[in-house]
């Protein structure tokens, strides 16, 4: 290196002050100094590079010397070697070992990329493509890496999540759903959607701080967890962030009200918890600036669709499907007391199958309707199983096992307790008989075929912990003692410390009566009675009446005793044997009670080791309750079993229940645009659309185009008389009549109006005019009229005798509604 160079690249680089002045030591130049010494780097050398190494090593160690001395003490933060390195990022910018921007330019387009995503994905048939001619196209999908963010929050059961995913910038959310206490349901979505970050509320339930920190363990998928505060998470947050996203496709005039009514129909607002999560969401989007990086401040960040999102493999059934097929009916509970605080069950598919014994039980069922399964192998396991308990011959196990699951109690609850150290008796008494009756259960089940899976996995999964458990606690709680006390207690023969100490207390009464008798003989004679007494807390006092001579404080001093306290006209001491008792024998009660206490918390850790086993009890025991409940209902309502396959073909065989599910549609028109649009697709990408309308001229008009996947069913019915008859039976073909007469005359309306009806219907339908029934003129309605009028202004109304309200009943009222009916 020449010595001009030398000294202009040590201008360059180094800046050396005084120590006791606002000393730096190195400082770093903007872009513009980078480019001004563009060309003395390029003249370097490796050699050079070397060199200046070495020489700012030297100058690190001499400044360290001189704060070290100036100051006394110094921590080192550079205790590595410069190493050289091919790019740095610096303010934003990546700067390369040679000065050149190739580094910065590719990753800038590749930004501009991941914005532009979108819209290269409309990039055939004529659509904009960006990137220079001869790019690859695969290269280039391979620089962008969309990013999908996760929003969940958990709260009482109910899970609400939503996600954002960058690749096309949709939001994806699905609706409020009940999850178990291990969060099964999350752990699947999330591995579904892969998300790169995870966004929940720093104020969370211990289920969700569970499974994060079980998700931080895993070794080959650990996503960014970010946490907000709970505010970021309210309602009404969430709404006002949704309502002011940045939506391109929206009309940037939109009104407020339009705004709201256009998101009501992408994005449910019946799921508050969802919401919520949308709110946090929106805020980490809005952080991150994703996807819109290089765009101005006030651009924020699009959002082109939203789509419900469904898990693989579970059907998707709205809210407006479970009503109508009252699959769910909630119903104000007819107690008075529970009016503002809960519903019931009202007439519905899962209200008549809930026959479950415990209450994990119902909610396991509950969500197994919200989640329907196409799993095959996961309802021919369901299957087998109520197929052995509708049978007669079972009927015995059935009844055994159902009497045992309802002492199965809410094991997560309790087990929290434990770890709180917050148990009362009744939960000590509900962990004894969950543990007790799953081990009956284990016992029961081992009887019965393992070839059927839940029976299995009942016998294997319920271990020899339960027994255990069962075991412990009934050798160490005395369950009758403990609800008297209401506390803990041991029983006899567990600690030989406690025994000794509960001896000592049952024969404290004796005891101290004695003593009682020693203490009176040194007592003056105007004391006629004393009592030793144990006050928890307190020890052994000497109690003594009140004397009438004893008004005053001082008037409480006895020789040898030390005043107490005064309660109930009785006067406490502590005398020198009340104070060899405390020093003899202690606090006996609290003692006692410490010494059990110690006893329940190694219990409970002990109890908290077997927890895994607890949890697979709850689980087992949820599923084997659903699947029973639902055997007895097919037994009382003649239930067949459908055989599943794995094509899309439905047969029904003399289907035997009517039932509707009517389809509100706005005109013929779009009703058979709707139709049409399923029948113009491929057979595997159609579902299966079941339809109920009065709608007959679709087919009458040829609406539709013909295809195989069609089929016209009906429901027999036969007219006997005047009377409608339905026969319950579905038979291919189409309904010739709506059988309206017949219907409004089973509702109850009137047979002149039904007849009236039918008249009408059929005049419409040839074309003919339809004239009133009444022939009366105007003329006459306005003589009526002028009648009524004459009669009104008849009357004398400064006449007290008057009887107006006669007039009104017997002529007014008579006529009125008489011109009412023919208008």
């Amino acid at each position: 290196m020449n010595e001009k160079l030398q000294q202009r690249v040590k201008t360059f680089t180094f800046r050396e002050h005084d120590v006791g002045a606002d000393y730096r030591g190195l400082y770093d130049s903007d872009l513009g100094g980078l480019l001004t010494y563009k060309e003395v780097w390029s003249q370097l050398q490796d050699e050079d590079i070397d060199v200046m190494s070495a020489r700012f090593q030297e100058l690190y160690k001499s400044i360290v010397k001189d704060l070290v001395m100036h100051w006394g003490h110094v921590e080192y933060v550079l205790v590595q070697t410069v190493e050289r390195v091919e790019s740095f990022k610096y303010l934003g910018v990546n700067i390369m070992q040679d000065l050149t921007w190739s580094c910065h330019i590719n990753t800038l387009v590749k930004k501009a990329r991941q914005c532009l995503y979108f819209l290269r994905r409309g990039g055939g048939g004529g659509g904009l493509v960006f990137g220079a001619p001869g790019l690859n196209g695969d290269e280039e999908e391979e620089e962008d890496s969309p990013a999908v963010l996760l929003s969940v929050l958990v709260q009482h059961g109910q899970l609400g999540l939503c996600f954002y995913d960058s690749a096309d910038s949709s939001l994806h959310y699905m609706t409020d759903t009940p999850d178990n206490h291990e969060l099964h349901l999350l752990a699947r979505v999330i591995q579904e959607v892969s998300p790169h970050v995870l966004i929940t509320s720093a104020k969370q339930e211990r289920c969700m701080t569970r499974y994060l920190q079980q998700l931080g363990q895993n070794p080959h998928y650990k996503p960014e967890v970010v946490t907000y505060p709970y505010v970021d998470f309210g309602l009404e947050v969430g709404k006002q962030r949704l309502l002011s996203a940045n939506l391109p496709f929206l009309p940037a005039c939109i009104s407020d009200r339009d705004r709201i009514s256009y998101l009501s129909s992408c994005i449910s607002f019946d799921s508050p918890l969802m919401l919520r999560a949308v709110g946090a969401l929106l805020k980490c989007l809005d952080r991150r600036r994703v996807g819109v990086e290089l765009e101005d401040s006030s651009v924020g960040v699009p959002i082109l669709q939203f789509h419900a999102y469904t898990l693989k493999g579970v059907v998707c059934i709205d809210r407006d499907t479970y009503s109508v097929l009252q699959i769910f009916k909630s119903e104000l509970h007819p107690s008075v007391y529970k009016l503002h605080s809960g519903e019931k069950e009202g007439l519905s598919l899962y209200g008549i199958l809930n026959r479950c014994r415990c209450k994990f039980g119902s909610k396991l069922l509950r969500r197994w309707f919200l989640r329907p399964t196409q799993d095959l192998a996961v309802l021919h396991r369901r299957q087998e199983v109520i197929c052995f308990f509708t049978s007669p011959r079972n009927s015995d196990v059935l009844t055994t096992l159902q009497s045992s699951l309802r002492n199965i109690r809410n094991i997560p609850t309790l087990l929290r307790r434990m770890s709180l150290s917050n148990t009362k008796v009744t939960d000590w008494q509900s962990v004894y008989k969950t543990v007790y009756s799953a081990v009956c259960i284990r016992d029961t089940v081992r009887h019965l075929p393992q070839s059927v899976q839940l029976f299995h996995d009942i016998s294997e999964g319920f271990s020899d912990d339960l027994q255990y458990i069962a075991s412990l606690i009934s050798r160490v709680v005395d369950f009758e003692t403990s609800l008297a006390e209401n506390r803990f207690t041991v029983k006899p023969n567990v600690d030989p410390t406690i025994d000794e100490k509960k001896r000592k207390m049952m024969g404290l009464s004796d005891f101290l009566t004695d003593v009682a008798r020693k203490e009176l003989e040194h007592l003056d004679a105007q004391i006629p009675s004393c009592c030793v007494i144990y006050i928890p807390l307190i020890g052994f006092l000497l109690s003594v009446p009140r004397l009438p001579s004893m008004v005053e404080k001082e008037d409480f001093e006895i020789e040898g005793l030390d005043f107490m306290f005064l309660s109930e006209d009785r006067l406490h001491y502590r005398s020198q044997r009340t104070r060899e008792l405390d020093d003899l024998l202690g606090d006996l009660h609290c003692d006692i009670r410490d010494m059990e206490t110690a006893v329940m918390t190694q219990l409970q850790n002990a109890i908290l080791e077997k927890s895994s086993s607890l949890y697979k009890v709850l689980d087992l025991t949820a599923e084997l309750d659903c699947l029973m409940a639902m055997s007895s209902a097919s037994q009382e309502y003649s239930y067949t079993s459908p055989k599943l396959a794995n094509h899309r073909k439905i047969t029904i065989t003399q289907g035997s229940q009517q039932c509707s599910v009517p389809l509100q549609v706005d005109g013929l028109s779009l009703l058979a645009a709707s139709i049409s649009h399923w029948l113009r697709k491929a057979p595997v990408d159609v579902p299966h659309v079941l339809l109920a309308t009065n709608f007959h001229s679709v087919l009458q008009l040829g609406l539709l185009p013909s295809s195989s996947l069609l089929s016209l069913l009906t429901l027999e019915t036969a007219v006997d008389g005047d009377e409608l008859v339905f026969l319950y039976q579905l038979k291919a073909g189409i309904c010739q009549s709506s059988y309206a007469a017949n219907i409004a005359t089973l509702a109850g309306l009137p047979s002149c109006l039904v007849q009236r009806g039918v008249e009408v219907s059929e005049l419409y339908r040839t074309g003919r005019p339809i004239k009133r029934t009444d022939k009366a003129s105007s003329d006459e309605q306005a003589k009526r009229c002028s009648t009524v009028v004459e009669k009104f202004l008849s009357l004398n109304l400064d006449d007290k005798d008057l009887d107006l309200q006669g007039f009104m009943k017997d002529e007014l009222l008579p006529s009125a509604g008489e011109l009412l009916n023919r208008s």
